[in-house]
């Protein structure tokens, strides 16, 4: 009945709020997009032939890119007098991103750079968007509806990353021969890019909102925004701590693939259900978690999600534990469980974040916290590894990392908790 009941009410919605109800399609249009083709970046490689070198760069390079444009590109939307504008023209070259890598596999010899550099344009693009989406936001969301309104919109996308896995895992086994898979991606990448466009639609009926003036790139100005910024204590204190806290959320990502595969001998659909699982646990608890930034503030509810993420490196010390035979299976019951906290981080991180950033510059200050986290992206699962294979890449070094990583987020904990003591902050 809950499903048959959704279009009345996005209907209810388009007509009494038609902002969240834009910000709803946002989350659905740009969350379909997103997981229906990041999801298959490494798929697809393999079957243009990548090495084990060029799939590292699958997820690298992008993250690289990020970080060279997200300042300056912060800088030029500061600039802009309507936000609203640089959000669509993003929308518009991630499309453009994936129409060139629907045609890597006719640019022969050179398939995989093509796709690298296909992939890597879209994600610099959705970088640009998502920091023009952030600074756009809190312009014409009041503060008092923001909670509610990201919650329906991650919601939107929590759904949608559950959903949109299944849906394409199903598409691609329906061909059975290489050309084929090919082709199946190549289909999804164009649907990407229809999805991308209705985005770009959507956003053009937002609200027109112009700042008193826009102002001119120059030498000045970035001295200005970096003065700005360095004094802006309450923000580089904040950074610093949920920077410590990311580092530890990273630093396993590539241990999990590790554990999974090696070690409890888990096939391609049972590593597809940890996720589909965690994400449906995501789905059932974002509404209690939306009440308690409701009754709590957004501050302190956040060490509940550090704290739920510190159980997930002991489902994996506890599964490789036990026989093959049921690791897997208790692994995926512990790491649902663990997800019961992960919508705080969702939520909340954001908004947090908003509380911090100041008035000016905000899309400077939003783009060097997005570089910041992009970097941690980039180098900590590459740590992680390191770290396993440094204390002898076995079975006992993969469980004394997760010791390692699980002793690291509980110090995240304390010190997001002694933050919260010492600001006050709700």
């Amino acid at each position: 009945m809950f499903f048959l009941n959704i279009p009345a009410r996005l209907k209810n919605l388009a007509r009494e709020e038609p902002i969240t109800f834009r910000y709803v399609m946002d989350g659905l249009l740009v969350g379909s997009a997103i997981h229906i083709s990041s999801n298959t970046h490494n798929l697809f490689a393999i079957r243009l032939g990548a090495n084990d070198y060029q799939l590292s760069l699958v997820f690298f390079l992008p993250q690289i890119l990020n970080m060279l444009i997200l300042i300056p590109g912060g800088l030029f939307i500061d600039s802009l007098k309507n936000k609203r504008q640089a959000m669509i023209v993003a929308l518009m070259l991630c499309a453009l991103g994936y129409i060139f890598s629907s045609l890597s596999p006719f640019v022969f010899g050179f398939s995989i750079v093509f796709f690298l550099a296909s992939i890597s344009l879209a994600g610099g693009a959705m970088a640009l968007h998502t920091i023009s989406w952030q600074s756009y936001f809190p312009e014409i969301v009041k503060e008092s509806s923001r909670n509610r309104v990201i919650t329906l919109r991650s919601s939107t996308v929590v759904f949608i990353s559950m959903v949109a896995p299944l849906l394409v895992g199903v598409v691609l086994m329906l061909f059975k021969t290489t050309d084929g898979k090919i082709v199946a991606h190549q289909g999804l990448f164009i649907l990407t890019v229809l999805f991308f466009l209705f985005s770009a639609y959507n956003f053009h009926k937002f609200p027109q909102v112009e700042s008193a003036e826009s102002k001119k790139i120059s030498f000045i100005e970035v001295k200005k925004a970096v003065k700005s910024l360095l004094r802006n204590k309450p923000f580089l204190f904040f950074t610093s701590v949920i920077l410590f806290f990311y580092m530890t959320w990273h630093m396993d990502w590539t241990l999990y693939f590790i554990g999974q595969v090696t070690y409890l001998n888990m096939n391609e659909f049972q590593v597809g259900l940890v996720v589909v699982c965690g994400t449906a646990v995501q789905l059932l608890t974002l509404k209690f978690w939306s009440r308690k930034n409701e009754r709590y503030g957004v501050v302190l509810p956040f060490v509940f999600g550090i704290l739920g993420l510190s159980l997930c490196p002991i489902s994996m010390i506890i599964a490789v534990s036990l026989p093959v035979t049921i690791g897997p299976h208790l692994f995926l019951i512990f790491h649902a469980i663990a997800n019961i906290t992960f919508p705080v981080i969702v939520l909340n991180h954001y908004q947090c974040l908003l509380k911090v950033i100041g008035t000016e510059n905000k899309s400077f200050t939003l783009s060097v916290f997005a570089c910041i986290v992009c970097l941690s992206n980039a180098i900590m699962p590459v740590a992680g590894v390191a770290l396993y294979h440094a204390l002898g890449g076995d079975l006992n070094a993969l469980r004394n990392a997760f010791w390692i990583v699980f002793s690291l987020r509980i110090a995240a904990a304390l010190l997001w908790l002694f933050r919260w003591r010492v600001t006050r902050e709700v």
